[in-house]
């Protein structure tokens, strides 16, 4: 675990081994999660749909639990005899899926779970939300002026034009409603992951695209990138010793859109793309390329480019000094990390 240790006790003791729940577990960070979890001598069940990719839990020794977050009938069994559950199930952004197919699962599915955690006797939850919970930042004539938002910053966007954002900020306030009912609960928000996994991103991550030159065009704005090892450390430590009710920004490296896509065309052997685009014909463009969305091979859901030009960088304090991680890796690392992941699952073919 990528994190200091604390001189104080925390909220347990790392030899004390526990009966964790991970839900999500098949994604990108659960998977991770269990991992972790399982080589420092914890028991782990595993819940996940009876549908999801097992791919990344194989060689695991996990205990499975099939259920869905939208049949709360499911979650009972699954959170049952658990001391500790890390809640990192999500609804992806995907292209078509709307604002009540998210609502139902981020928002109502993790009300269910907090529900059943609290008649399970569950000692601690940790709450993977996201960076996108904090909305959108204060509009910066560039990279030098863009302003770093922290936990303190609010949602201000309209719903509509950013479901993920919206759903995962109303999934924070179901949390803070079960903490004040007596729920121990911390949440963490990662900003963008990157790293060996990425088993649901294997043709849209901008890695991939990078790599196999879709990605012709760039824009103005910027992101904040972590990652996947640092936020793993951050949820355990989040466990140890987050504060009850606090949320934790767990990032990296905030990094403009050409530098990203400058890096990682470095790792994968390709020139980087040339073409800038205006931030605000994207903005213009969002509407009509909504339309044609499902011809097209856009590089994100055409709502986001709504969002061209923005700086989400992020003020990443709080987390290092209340939870004791140490600095960030490289985003080099995670990124050829993550590029020599895709290679070995066939999602790029090796330059040379």
């Amino acid at each position: 675990v990528r994190a200091k240790r604390s001189s104080s006790n925390g909220w347990t003791d790392r030899s004390r081994l526990m009966r964790v729940l991970v839900t999500g577990s098949t994604g990108f960070i659960g998977a991770a999660l269990c991992r972790a979890l399982l080589a420092n001598g914890h028991q782990v069940r595993a819940f996940h749909r009876p549908t999801s990719n097992p791919r990344l839990l194989l060689d695991l020794p996990v205990e499975h639990a099939l259920g869905d977050l939208s049949r709360p009938e499911t979650l009972d069994d699954a959170a049952a005899g658990m001391e500790v559950v890390f809640h990192a199930a999500a609804q992806l952004g995907r292209s078509g899926e709307g604002l009540a197919r998210m609502y139902a699962i981020t928002v109502e599915g993790t009300r269910a779970l907090l529900q059943a955690c609290r008649r399970a006797g569950v000692e601690r939850l940790v709450y993977t939300s996201s960076v996108a919970a904090l909305g959108v930042p204060e509009k910066a004539p560039h990279a030098a002026g863009a302003m770093l938002m922290d936990e303190n910053h609010s949602w201000n966007y309209r719903p509509d034009h950013w479901a993920y954002g919206y759903t995962k900020h109303l999934a924070e306030m179901e949390v803070q409603k079960a903490v004040a009912e007596g729920l121990d609960a911390v949440i963490v928000n990662p900003s963008y992951v990157l790293g060996a996994g990425d088993v649901y991103r294997q043709s849209s991550s901008l890695i991939v695209r990078v790599a196999q030159g879709r990605q012709p065009v760039l824009t103005e704005g910027g992101l904040n990138f972590v990652h996947l090892d640092d936020v793993v450390a951050g949820h355990l430590a989040a466990l140890e010793r987050g504060r009850t009710g606090e949320r934790y920004i767990l990032g990296g490296e905030n990094l403009s859109i050409p530098k990203i896509v400058e890096k990682i065309a470095a790792v994968a052997g390709v020139s980087a793309p040339r073409v800038m685009l205006p931030p605000g014909l994207l903005r213009r463009l969002a509407i009509p390329l909504g339309w044609l969305e499902g011809f097209l091979d856009l590089p994100v859901p055409a709502q986001y480019f709504r969002q061209a030009g923005d700086y989400y960088y992020y003020d990443i304090r709080k987390a290092k000094d209340e939870l004791g991680l140490l600095p960030p890796l490289p985003v080099d690392a995670a990124i050829r990390a993550a590029y020599e992941w895709f290679v070995n699952v066939g999602a790029i073919r090796k330059q040379g």
